[in-house]
């Protein structure tokens, strides 16, 4: 009978540890789950002499159903481009004064030897694309491609992080043949970013 009660104890103390071992590794993973702090992009802004990273976008064709993926690296490769990033579509500053700033400037970019200018930004394609047809952007040239993943915008070391996830950090640059040849940022003035001042630097 003692054999059976002491064999019974240590089986309670056994489950008891065990539980309790359980429990603990429980909490601390959902711990580290629940509350772990949102990752945030490390890399480097991007500066005059970096290369554009090698990364797939999308965009969608005003009358199409479906986006189509976009490698950044081989639209721009063997043109000089102008690209610029908007914290969103549709917002007031970047629908008032940033995008009509390119769009006002395509004809004396191409005759700066701009090839091709490109608006970026981490809404999804079909919002780019209504963005880009609604303003009148596509309708003289430039072409609007999509960020959702902010694979791009984290590259380039321009992350804004905000209530509603990443959103593009104001920046405008020239690249040639994927090099980055000139980039104003928007840390001081918006208006640094703006086509202005991009042509006065060509």
């Amino acid at each position: 009978m003692k054999l059976r009660l002491l064999a019974f104890v240590a089986t309670s103390l056994s489950l008891c540890s065990l539980t309790t071992s359980f429990s603990s590794i429980h909490s601390s993973f959902v711990s580290t789950a629940l509350f772990a702090a949102p990752e945030t992009s490390t890399m480097p802004e991007v500066s005059v002499g970096d290369t554009i990273p090698d990364v797939t976008l999308t965009e969608l064709s005003s009358g199409e159903d479906k986006p189509v993926d976009v490698k950044i690296v081989d639209l721009i490769a063997g043109k000089k481009v102008a690209i610029f990033g908007v914290p969103g579509a549709f917002t007031p500053g970047c629908s008032k004064s940033h995008l009509p700033s390119f769009m006002e400037a395509q004809e004396e970019l191409k005759g700066r030897g701009v090839d091709m200018t490109i608006c970026v930004a981490t809404n999804d394609a079909y919002t780019m694309e209504a963005w880009g047809r609604t303003s009148g952007g596509s309708d003289v040239g430039i072409r609007f491609l999509a960020d959702n993943s902010g694979t791009l915008t984290k590259e380039l070391g321009l992350v804004m992080e905000t209530p509603v996830g990443i959103r593009t950090k104001r920046f405008s640059l020239i690249a040639e043949d994927g090099k980055v040849t000139k980039y104003f940022s928007s840390a001081k003035d918006s208006s640094d970013t703006w086509a202005p001042n991009v042509l006065s630097a060509l």
